[in-house]
């Protein structure tokens, strides 16, 4: 649990897919709160977090089920605000004295339309301007009676009770979703039950950096701090705001395993070493990592090898660093999240992870986190407080293992050296015509076969690679971005016209969420 200055909303979890979705929704108010699964709320859990309000999510479950998730019964008598979601709804009725009963014909999946009662309620203000709302409707179950004390609201053809609230208690519970898009004006919603529940939006970047700046210093004390810089936006702000707290008292180790984009190195080691004058420990080791992975083909293989080398070499220059007693990472809010889940259940290995798992054990280090309690967009909002320019904080996600992944088969040097040029094309292109910030990734791949081709009057027998980009709202999903047919033809004759090696180009229009957005 952090500590935290401000004043709190606690959404527990109840392990609905949307529940960050909420918690996005409320950040964007300026609201702080925290996710926390169900079953690590206890009564004790209520007094120490001491919550202004609380929000109960949406969930699989059937509350009529025996063993069903539950929140304690003190989240009731806490006397602040609280609003029930869907299963959180189901929940509170069954909770207080309402009855919950299978679907039976009235079960919704997707949009519906609520119509509102005649008394309108504050929770409700900026809503039925017109005569009915979109929601998202998700549930099998419904309420059949409400609880003593409740009132309905509003309605919708299979959810008698889709808004009910008890106003003298300031409990309120709705059916559908509010958090997702497809429930246009769900955000007014959370902003009129923030407001109503007493929160001034005091949740901005700039008090959290002085925040974290005194919480750093705090922790360190006068201690040395490793960090490992990538270059990437999550390692970069959590650098500069650590420099910002405790000066040279960091150092930041930065990996050059031969994987990078072109020209990153550089930039790296000129903005960090030159323009902030932090330590930095420029790791050249690309003839280590190109000599390990020579000859091998296996995508996981490729990615534990580079895994396994990056410790290494990451110790051993963290080494040169006596005394150092902490090492910094930039672990985002949602890693926290996917951590303590809400089933805490074993999940398929689609790849693994490449961060430096294991690493504070191995070298007797503590860590500071000061992103911990972050989204990436707000990440993003902070480096522009810290001043990073635009170009480091607007760019594209970049995997840890780097080319690699976008390099399926056998790595050579002259493919990766393809690699980066076609890369450095396609992303002037997208610069040029003004979509990079519509687009939350793209990248070129080279694929693991030659093709022939005519270039004049000569024949060719060159590498094919191919083309992605994907836009995402918020992370959890991504789709194809629509490139016109001009923009593509115009991008492919570039590349085969200054890449030597390339002799096609292919657009991939394959949707996927983002943790498979990389090629292999």
């Amino acid at each position: 649990m952090t500590d935290t200055l401000h004043a709190r909303l606690l959404i527990i979890d109840f392990g609905s897919q949307v529940t960050q979705l909420i918690a996005r929704r409320l950040r964007e108010l300026d609201v702080y709160c925290e996710i926390h699964p169900f079953q690590n709320v206890t009564s004790a859990f209520l007094q120490e977090f001491a919550p202004k309000a609380v929000i109960l999510s949406g969930g699989p479950a059937s509350v009529i089920d025996e063993g069903s998730p539950r929140p304690p019964s003190e989240v009731f008598e806490l006397g602040v605000p609280v609003l029930g979601i869907c299963y959180g709804q189901q929940v509170m009725m069954h909770m207080l004295g309402g009855k919950v009963e299978r679907g039976h014909g009235t079960a919704e999946f997707g949009r519906a339309y609520v119509t509102p009662e005649e008394q309108r309620i504050d929770l409700l203000k900026g809503w039925f301007l017109e005569e009915r709302e979109q929601v998202w409707m998700s549930h099998g179950d419904h309420v059949s009676a409400i609880a003593p004390g409740f009132e309905v609201y509003g309605t919708s053809p299979n959810a008698p009770f889709a808004i009910t609230a008890d106003l003298d208690r300031n409990f309120f519970a709705v059916q559908f979703h509010p958090e997702v898009h497809h429930t246009p004006n769900g955000k007014t919603l959370y902003q009129n039950f923030v407001e109503l529940a007493g929160f001034t939006g005091d949740w901005t970047m700039g008090a959290y950096r002085e925040e974290a700046i005194r919480k750093i210093r705090a922790q360190v004390g006068d201690a040395k701090v490793i960090c490992g810089l990538s270059g990437g936006v999550d390692s970069s702000v959590a650098a500069v705001l650590i420099h910002e707290a405790i000066g040279d008292q960091l150092t930041c180790v930065f990996v050059d395993h031969g994987l990078l984009r072109q020209g990153e190195a550089e930039e790296v080691v000129t903005m960090f070493r030159d323009h902030y004058n932090m330590p930095l420990i420029h790791a050249d080791e690309q003839e280590l990592f190109l000599g390990a992975l020579e000859g091998e083909s296996d995508p996981e293989t490729k990615r534990k090898t580079i895994g396994k080398l990056f410790i290494d070499v990451f110790q051993k220059h963290a080494g040169e660093v006596g005394g150092a007693k902490f090492l910094a990472q930039g672990t985002l809010y949602p890693d926290v999240i996917e951590s303590v889940s809400f089933s805490g259940g074993p999940s398929v290995t689609i790849k693994s992870h490449h961060n430096v798992g294991g690493l504070p054990e191995k070298m007797g280090l503590k860590l500071v986190e000061p992103l911990r309690e972050l989204f990436k967009d707000e990440v993003r909002a902070l480096g522009r407080e810290l001043g990073l320019p635009d170009s480091f904080i607007g760019r594209h996600p970049f995997p840890g293992p780097g080319l690699a992944i976008r390099c399926p088969g056998e790595i050579t040097r002259e493919k990766l050296d393809i690699l980066r040029k076609a890369d450095a094309v396609y992303i002037d292109q997208i610069r040029r015509h003004g979509l990079y910030d519509e687009i939350w990734q793209a990248f070129v791949a080279i694929l693991p076969v030659r093709t022939v081709g005519v270039m004049g009057d000569g024949r060719t027998y060159d590498f094919a690679c191919a083309l992605r980009a994907v836009t995402s709202v918020d992370g959890m999903t991504a789709d194809y971005y629509p490139f016109s047919h001009d923009f593509l033809g115009e991008t492919a004759t570039r590349i085969i016209n200054e890449v030597p090696g390339i002799n096609r180009v292919t657009y991939d229009i394959t949707s996927k969420p983002p943790g498979t957005i990389e090629w292999e």
